[in-house]
Formats: structure tokens, sequence, C-alpha cells
């Protein structure tokens, strides 16, 4: 079995100057809704990826006692991870959403998936998909909400004409 530790060191984690890690819905883990939030990683390595979403959520009240996830969309993890002293079991499954990964705590009666909006996304993309995770009336499908997040016309520069100094 292999535990990964890190200290959070207070940093969130930045893409494009834009914070885009983690956004989570005001009422989270109360189940009525498709989406909890969405997470944002920097790249497939849970061994990494996981223990700043633990740090970061700390920060943000919420305790977070297991973190499962779709095997087949990740690389390998430990099955443990300490985050400032504490342990966090992780649990990879074959029957998940490749799109979500869940969140439990409370000594497992509370729980929020989060939608996980792929790290080779572009950082426009991302930050949408974020935002639509915490409006009411969402599809239950993470690839029907990236497909809205990619909907919206990307900011175009426009074309300035060309002039010639004299």
């Amino acid at each position: 079995m292999t535990t990964t530790t890190r200290a959070a060191d207070g940093r969130e984690g930045f893409r494009g100057g834009i914070d885009v890690r983690v956004s989570l819905r005001a009422d989270v883990g109360s189940g009525t809704n498709a989406f909890d939030g969405a997470w944002f990683p920097r790249s497939r390595d849970l061994a990494v990826e996981v223990s700043e979403l633990i740090a970061a959520l700390d920060r943000r009240g919420l305790r977070i006692e297991r973190f499962t996830y779709p095997l087949d969309a990740w690389q390998p993890a430990p099955r443990k991870v300490v985050v400032d002293g504490r342990v966090v079991r992780t649990g990879g499954f074959r029957s998940m959403d490749p799109g979500v990964v869940c969140l439990s705590w409370a000594g497992g009666n509370r729980r929020a998936d989060l939608l996980v909006v792929p790290p080779e996304t572009d950082v426009i993309t991302g930050v949408r998909a974020l935002r639509l995770c915490t409006r009411r009336g969402l599809p239950r499908s993470p690839q029907m909400v990236l497909a809205a997040a990619r909907s919206q016309p990307l900011p175009q520069v426009p074309d300035l004409p060309v002039t010639r100094a004299v």
C-alpha cells in the first residue's frame, strides 16, 4: 500500500493567472443537484492532484475523509493520502463515470459529486464549466455540461486594419 504525504502550504493552484481549481455549490452535499461543483485538475496524476484538492477543501471547511474516482480515467493513486497529518482514503472503481469524482465526509453521511473538467481543457472552457456547475438546472451528464461550457463563442480579437508608416 502506498501513502502520499503532502503539507498544505496555503496556496491555491493557478492556471493561466485565473484560479480554476474547484467550485462548490452553496448547498454542497445536499443531494439535490446533479453535481455539487466542479474540479479542474492540472494533470491526471492523482498522487499530486488529490492532496491539493483536499487541502483546498479543508480551507473551505470541508474535512474530506474519502475520495473515489473512475479507475480508467486516472493514473494509479495511493490508497491513502495524508494532508496536514490527516489521512484521506482513496478508491477507484471501473463502474464510475469518467467525468465525475466523489467526496465523502462526516463519517460517510455527507457526499458530493464533482464534475471533472479534463486537465487538457482550455482555460476559458474550464472556467465556464466551473461556473456552470454552481447553477440550477444542470444536465446530469458531465459530457453535456462540458458541451454547454464550450458552446458559447470564445472571445475574439478583432482584426485591425494594417496601416503603414509614411
